[in-house]
Formats: structure tokens, C-alpha cells, sequence
């Protein structure tokens, strides 16, 4: 959710708009990869909720840690980023993201497995 928002929020920046138009944001070319992997970054979180109903505890936990470490590690990535061009609300953003991803894994971390 945190994503979703972020990259919505980025849309109203001066200038954001014009780039999307030329075909470019941020050095990047959007395309159809991009646009892919856009996507699947703003699905995982929806498919892992519903994964937490369906899977096994033991297998719904592994399945936590795991993503819940590449989520943090892509935020801790981002992090030049926001040094870089700051800005009060990708700072949140980020942050958010970056304490939401490692709270998932330290409780399922943390948790009890069902014997």
C-alpha cells in the first residue's frame, strides 16, 4: 500500500508528468518490463495477504521472512534516492515501508510454529 501511495503522491510532482509524456521518469524508460515489474512490486503485498489465510503456518511464515527481507532490502536500496532529491512525503513513504517490511519479519520471525 505503501508503494501504491508513494508512487501516486510522485505523480503531482512538478515535472513527473512531462517525463511519463517523453517517455522517461527518472533515467528510466517506461516500457512494458517496467511496466511489468511495477505491477508484480504492487501485487505481492495483496497476494501475500491472501496467502496468509490459504498457506500453512509454518510455510505462510518462511513466506513472510523471505519477502519481508527483500522488501526491506529494496528500501534500504532506495535510500539514496531520498538523499539525494528529499522530499517530506517520500521520506514518510519510504520510512513506512522500510519499518512495515522489517515488523512483518521480526513477528514472523518471532512467532510460534503449531507442532
Amino acid at each position: 500500500m505503501a508503494s501504491l501511495v508513494g508512487a501516486i503522491l510522485g505523480l503531482v510532482e512538478p515535472g513527473v508528468i512531462e517525463q511519463i509524456i517523453a517517455g522517461e521518469v527518472e533515467g528510466m524508460k517506461i516500457g512494458p518490463e517496467l511496466l511489468l515489474l511495477l505491477a508484480i512490486l504492487l501485487l505481492v503485498p495483496l497476494v501475500m495477504a491472501f496467502l496468509s489465510l490459504t498457506l500453512k503456518d509454518s510455510i505462510n511464515r518462511w513466506a513472510n521472512i523471505i519477502l519481508g527481507i527483500v522488501y526491506t532490502g529494496g528500501a534500504l536500496t532506495d535510500l539514496p534516492v531520498y538523499i539525494a532529491k528529499p522530499s517530506a512525503h517520500g521520506i514518510l513513504m519510504w520510512l513506512s515501508a522500510l519499518v512495515a517490511s522489517a515488523l512483518i519479519v521480526w513477528y514472523a520471525w518471532k512467532s510460534k510454529q503449531k507442532a
